[in-house]
């Protein structure tokens, strides 16, 4: 169970790594359209719908990432001082009530847009640049398919938190530094 749990993590956690490339991306391209625009006077029509790309890329692709290493925002005042098996319990009712149907919404409809848009050979309308977007609208039904994964890894986490009263450890991965420096 635990190599099926650390399998699906580790599907999240290579997605997200790959994808965290995007950072790099979009700092290389602010920073070389800010030169060209106030340095050369010479502004560029391709560079903004681009850097629009790459934010829905990491922000779409973060999501599964973010749930493997627990990094979502969660209003946890009185969550945390539950019991596991009570965590465990309330975290496996509301992924069944919410984030399960949620991602299938995702999935299901972001299929039919990414299907229209490759139909249609959609592009941008934003700009002069006119850009192809349909790449970036596949990138929503495969983000909806990867947080389903990534919520059945999360099911069955709570599943055997219920019964043993500890959590899985998660695979180790980067840190924020504040968490390093209270250690």
């Amino acid at each position: 169970m635990e190599r099926i749990i650390h399998g699906m993590e580790g599907i999240s956690q290579w997605i997200g790594r790959a994808f965290g490339w995007c950072i790099l991306i979009l700092t290389l391209s602010v920073s070389y359209e800010v030169i060209v625009r106030y340095v050369f006077n010479s502004p560029t029509v391709w560079v903004f719908d681009m850097m629009v790309q790459m934010y829905g890329a990491l922000f779409l692709m973060a999501g599964p990432y973010a749930l493997a290493q627990d990094s979502h925002v969660r209003g946890d005042v009185f969550y945390r001082l539950f019991p596991v098996k009570w965590q465990a319990r309330i975290d496996f009712v509301l992924y069944i009530l919410f984030f399960f149907p949620g991602m299938l919404a995702l999935f299901w409809f972001g299929w039919e847009i990414a299907q229209d848009s490759w139909r249609y050979k959609e592009f941008s309308w934003n700009s002069p640049a006119r850009i192809q977007i349909y790449f970036f609208k596949t990138l929503i039904p495969v983000a909806g398919f990867l947080l389903i994964l990534q919520g059945i890894s999360e099911t069955i986490r709570c599943w055997k938190a219920m019964f043993s009263g500890q959590w899985l450890p998660r695979i180790e991965d980067v840190h924020e530094t504040e968490e390093l420096l209270t250690k």
